[in-house]
């Protein structure tokens, strides 16, 4: 078959007069808009948002859009004041909570009406008396801080059942909860999270959590603001690993290029992408999400790869003695195609991920995929037209010859991978590691694996927190709220609470659940207070004057109904939200929906945070193979159409595949589960192989249309684009190793994941391609 890249050679050759006969307007227009998207881009900011996170259109979040305003969102901060020994009951310590909870009300965004701990009018308490039933607020208006004041303060307690939700299970601590919401009431702007965290530091536990103040208490707060401000502090020192890792590029693109000038064209070309990418994402009206730093690394990764290739060819061209513009001529003519539909398979591949309904996704992929695109420009037309201008001397052509001919018994080594035995042991191999990741791939979990933050270190100051007030609590951030859908009044029908007391007891035995709040234990409670307290008497009441009486005194301010009775939530507190933990708890209320749904009731999933991440894992799970599928079948397509060959197709995507497959292996083995902050990763590994197959298959190609045999023509690649390959592989691997010494948790994964797709990807398309191709590929038939 003939070739795409033959047939339209006159294209590249026409640009190649446009551009290179206007090379001072070509600089001019590139020095324009990047003296614009610097401009655009100091206003670049973290745009941190918690709808950002939800999948709208998924069952659970339909669930919680409806109920959210009246029950209260997923976003929650805690805020745990607890004690280093004895127990709450003091006056130094009621002072304390006293104070942090009239700051906690002040905080911008914060819902007022959703404020509680024990110094809030919403948390009060009733109790059965000689004339009927009485309440109050937990602190009532005349507690004095004595010990008789305390030990009421205590009954109170444990009257309005709040011992493992507001107090500790051991009276060694209180908790300040808080609702937060998207949008500031008084100006309509979004809330700003990392503002949150930092006033949570810097007025909540600076001020109260001094030694000089005080050395008795400690302060612990957790919740997703939090997160967002953690992760945003650590973007600082993300920051400085990418600097490192910027500096280990540059030394070893140096060390291949042996000129300063070809070492600063590529990295200069990549780093215009990226001011371009965030340039134009700020005139966007967009924001940098903190979960989405790394994407712009990953787009000059990709500018580097291309780069490198581009002064490839230009050192073969010079070694030939040819001058600069005519090597950079070369360079654009040879690579302009194959380039072209590199990129373009890593845009598509990014650009899918789309399909996937959550915002903060999307936006990931809107970001990469306007940087890929980006390079086309950067790296295929401005830095050939750079590369124009410079003049190479006898001794700078003398050097690369040497370099040129102390790598030729390697590439003669490594082009014997071509011969029928080579080849075949080659794909043994293959298939031997396509079985076995294959296997350990299935393993590979949706969600988080890890109990705290997996963001974070284990030992970060956020997973301590979270662990200090797990332990404490029966409550914690990780929560699932089912809110039960039934007819008015529903709450005062003795069928329709019994099947909730049901439901509710059912979760309470479930594993992974540390708590269960609902309705019928309360009334419960109350029943048995009417009835002296009586043990027996603590059963729902069958009589509906009775059940009233039971109910009548839950407020709505409790969100454990609404004001007709017709929604009851039942809060569901975990462990933990691992995906296990989560997928446990999902199967078991979908398992008692499916046997108590009625017409009168139904149980519906789902809100809090571990239903948001319920709701997250589920999208990825059912978009990840159907995202896979459709990059796969776009990179066949750009192939096919390029190369003209099943064949080659195939020697291209085949490696492709088994890297790809080895990526969730290494995942499944390294626990980190696939999620928001992984996709991206998954996706640009396929990106940087068909990378890696275009080039390398693109010149192995042209010579054996020639007529010459594999062997040679594989090892005439080897010199011309393998070398490009084999560098860029090895360069980006050791830049981003370094991040496994990150204080961010998912960065160090990132670090990791990539090192070895970096890595891996390079082998696949220096062993298994040329092992494909010995017996797909001959001379002359391509």
């Amino acid at each position: 078959m003939g070739s795409l890249i033959m047939k339209n050679a006159s294209i590249p050759s026409k640009l190649e007069g446009l551009i290179f006969n206007n090379r001072v307007w070509v600089i001019g227009f590139f020095v324009a808009v990047t003296l614009f998207m610097g401009y655009s881009l100091s206003n670049l900011h973290i745009d941190a948002g918690f709808s950002k996170l939800l999948p709208l259109e998924h069952e659970y979040m339909k669930t919680y859009v409806e109920h959210r305003q009246e029950f209260g969102g997923a976003n929650r901060i805690l805020i745990g004041v607890m004690t280093k020994e004895g127990d709450i009951f003091t006056p130094e310590f009621f002072d304390l909570l006293k104070s942090v909870t009239d700051d906690v009300f002040f905080i911008p965004g914060v819902d007022r009406a959703q404020v509680k701990s024990i110094f809030t009018p919403n948390v009060r308490y009733t109790e059965v008396v000689e004339d009927g039933i009485a309440g109050g607020n937990v602190i009532p208006d005349d507690f004095r801080p004595d010990p008789e004041g305390f030990a009421r303060v205590k009954a109170n307690i444990l009257k309005a059942g709040i011992v493992g939700r507001l107090i500790a299970n051991d009276f060694s601590g209180a908790i300040i909860s808080a609702q937060l919401m998207e949008f500031h009431p008084n100006t309509g702007e979004r809330i700003d999270y990392v503002e949150v965290a930092h006033i949570l530091e810097d007025e909540i536990r600076a001020k109260y959590d001094k030694k000089d103040v005080n050395d008795q208490y400690d302060i612990h707060i957790i919740g997703f603001a939090k997160v967002i401000g953690d992760i945003a502090d650590g973007v600082t020192r993300v920051v400085l690993f990418f600097g490192f890792t910027f500096l280990i590029t540059a030394l070893l693109v140096y060390l291949y290029t042996l000129s300063f000038k070809l070492t600063l064209i590529p990295l200069a070309a990549s780093l215009m992408a990226v001011v371009w990418q965030l340039g134009i994402l700020t005139a966007l009206g967009f924001g940098i999400d903190p979960m989405g730093i790394l994407v712009p690394f990953l787009v000059f990764a990709i500018g580097v790869s291309h780069g490198v290739q581009m002064v490839s060819v230009a050192k073969t061209r010079i070694i030939d003695g040819v001058d600069g513009m005519d090597a950079a001529r070369s360079s654009f003519q040879r690579l302009l195609v194959p380039g072209t539909i590199a990129l373009l398979s890593d845009t598509i591949g990014f650009v899918t991920i789309l399909f996937i309904k959550i915002r903060i996704i999307q936006e990931l992929a809107i970001t990469a995929s306007i940087g890929v695109a980006i390079i086309i420009l950067t790296n295929l037309v401005l830095l050939p037209v750079l590369m124009s201008y410079l003049n190479f001397d006898e001794k700078y052509r003398h050097r690369i010859t040497r370099q040129r001919d102390f790598l030729d018994p390697f590439w003669s080594r490594l082009a014997k991978i071509t011969s029928p035995k080579a080849a075949g042991l080659t794909i043994f191999v293959a298939v031997l590691l396509l079985v076995l990741g294959g296997w350990k791939a299935t393993d590979v979990k949706i969600g988080d694996l890890h109990r705290g933050v997996p963001e974070l270190r284990a030992n970060s100051r956020y997973n301590i927190d979270s662990e200090v007030i797990s332990s404490r609590f029966s409550i914690g951030v990780d929560i699932i709220t089912v809110i039960v859908e039934t007819i008015s009044e529903g709450c005062i029908n003795y069928e329709i609470m019994d099947t909730i007391d049901r439901f509710e007891w059912h979760m309470r035995n479930v594993a992974g659940v540390q708590s269960v709040v609902a309705m019928p234990d309360i009334a419960k409670r109350i029943n048995a207070g009417w009835n002296e307290g009586s043990p027996m008497w603590q059963v729902l009441p069958r009589n509906q004057d009775v059940m009233i009486q039971a109910c009548a005194y839950i407020p709505t301010s409790s969100g454990l109904l609404n004001t007709d009775g017709s929604v009851m939530p039942v809060l569901i507190f975990t462990k933990d939200h691992k995906a296990e933990t989560i997928e446990g708890i999902v199967a078991e209320v979908k398992k008692f929906r499916a046997k108590h749904d009625s017409e009168k009731i139904k149980f519906r999933l789902a809100t809090g945070s571990v239903g948001v991440m319920a709701a997250t894992n589920e999208e990825v799970s059912a978009s990840q193979f159907p995202i896979l599928l459709y990059v796969f079948l776009a990179i066949i397509f750009l192939c096919l159409i390029t190369f003209r060959s099943i064949n080659a197709m195939l020697c291209i995507v085949l490696p492709l595949g088994l890297v790809s497959l080895l990526a969730y292996a290494l995942m499944s083995t390294l626990e980190i589960g696939l999620k928001v902050s992984t996709l991206p990763v998954v996706a640009l590994g396929v990106g940087v192989g068909v990378d890696y197959g275009i080039y390398i298959f693109s010149r192995m190609r042209f010579f054996l249309s020639e007529g010459i045999p594999l062997y040679e023509a594989y090892r005439k690649t080897l010199h011309a684009a393998g070398i490009g390959v084999m560098f860029t592989g090895i360069t980006l691997a050791l830049g981003v190793v370094t991040w496994i010494f990150s204080p961010l948790k998912f960065q160090a994964d990132m670090g990791v994941l990539l090192t070895f797709m970096f890595f891996v990807n390079m082998l696949g398309a220096l062993l298994l391609l040329p092992a494909l191709a010995c017996f797909l590929v001959k001379p002359k038939s391509v």
